[in-house]
């Protein structure tokens, strides 16, 4: 492998609320060559019209809140969590 070649990922994202509306699905596999869960973030806005910005979602890998610089590790389990609303 040369050092220049991306290293794919297979990770396994789960989509609550406004996600899980928009994807139409609660969880799905994916190869990521993302390096960073903001970097995956900003693929998955661009393949399903996420509106909400990085700044405005929690992300845990694994069941743990994580920054988003958060590196991403073969086989990882993700979760997009959006802002709480309630009434």
């Amino acid at each position: 492998m040369c050092i220049d070649e991306v290293f794919v990922k297979s990770v396994r994202i789960r989509y609550f609320a406004v996600f899980r509306e928009l994807r139409g699905l609660a969880e799905e596999e994916i190869e990521a060559p993302s390096s960073d869960l903001r970097e995956l973030y900003a693929e998955l806005q661009r393949r399903y019209g996420f509106a909400l910005e990085a700044d405005q979602v929690r992300v845990a890998i694994n069941d743990e809140l994580v920054s988003w610089d958060h590196a991403l590790r073969d086989r990882d389990s993700i979760a997009f969590l959006p802002p709480v609303s309630g009434g």
